[in-house]
């Protein structure tokens, strides 16, 4: 990991599962209804952890061959059936919400969770007036960790990628991301990452948890900004409000229709 000198933020991209809530009991079910279903062995929770990373529209013809569409209408249906009922906050994570629009932090959302998933689980917790955009698989042309899903969270905003965007994740899957659309990447995990563990998209920041990416957060937030087009600082004093961030902002929620595409069970 390198901490290269932070610049003051003006957005914040985050990934859902893992980093804002806490799904992952309910994706491991229902992906081992899926393995069950299809024949193919369980996995222990260690496994399924270790097996995250791309979405299902990569990672499920893979595994199950040409019968993916039929594992994927599987797991969808173990999912949806208790997705929102063991839908869990990740400590923190609300009151980190809450900070960002008082200090006027363009703030969205970049899953590999199917979209339709991701929306329902966003205002189940009645958190849609958080975010500017809320982009899950399928909705942009290329899911995480292509920097597709992280330029359309973006669009509409007025903010340009850069190390002035943060994104924030708990895997390498949103580290790749992060490098691949030239934002800055940010570890939300309990363990530092290890030595070489991310190759070449390492993050440039780590922090234990949500409360640490707040404190990180007020830190930068004195810095002086870096200028979008010349690299340039200048002090400028925070801004603080109690409003939602609203110029040029997108819809609160990014809707589009399913398509034959597959999905993808989180992260």
């Amino acid at each position: 990991m390198v901490n290269v000198p932070l610049v003051r933020p003006r957005a914040v991209l985050f990934d859902w599962d893992n980093t804002l809530v806490d799904t992952w009991p309910c994706i491991h079910a229902a992906l081992n209804a899926t393995f069950r279903a299809m024949g193919h062995p369980e996995q222990t929770f260690d496994e399924f952890r270790a097996s995250l990373g791309p979405s299902m529209r990569d990672s499920f013809p893979q595994t199950f061959g040409d019968r993916w569409m039929e594992a994927r209408d599987v797991f969808y249906a173990s999912f949806a059936a208790v997705h929102l009922q063991m839908l869990r906050v990740m400590p923190g994570a609300e009151s980190l919400l809450v900070r960002l629009r008082e200090w006027n932090l363009y703030a969205a959302i970049v899953s590999n969770k199917i979209g339709d998933h991701l929306r329902q689980e966003v205002e189940h917790l009645g958190w849609g007036g958080h975010f500017g955009r809320i982009v899950g698989a399928l909705d942009a042309e290329r899911d995480k960790p292509a920097a597709d899903p992280a330029v359309m969270a973006l669009a509409g905003s007025g903010i340009e990628p850069g190390e002035h965007v943060w994104f924030v994740g708990d895997g390498f899957t949103d580290m790749e991301c992060a490098h691949a659309s030239g934002c800055l990447p940010v570890l939300v995990r309990a363990s530092a990452p290890e030595e070489g563990e991310f190759g070449t998209h390492p993050p440039r920041r780590h922090v234990a948890d949500c409360q640490g990416v707040a404190d990180l957060l007020h830190q930068a937030l004195t810095l002086p900004p870096a200028s979008e087009d010349k690299g340039e600082r200048r002090v400028m004093p925070a801004v603080v409000s109690n409003d939602r961030w609203s110029p040029q902002r997108g819809p609160a929620l990014l809707r589009r229709k399913p398509s034959a595409r597959t999905g993808a069970p989180g992260d």
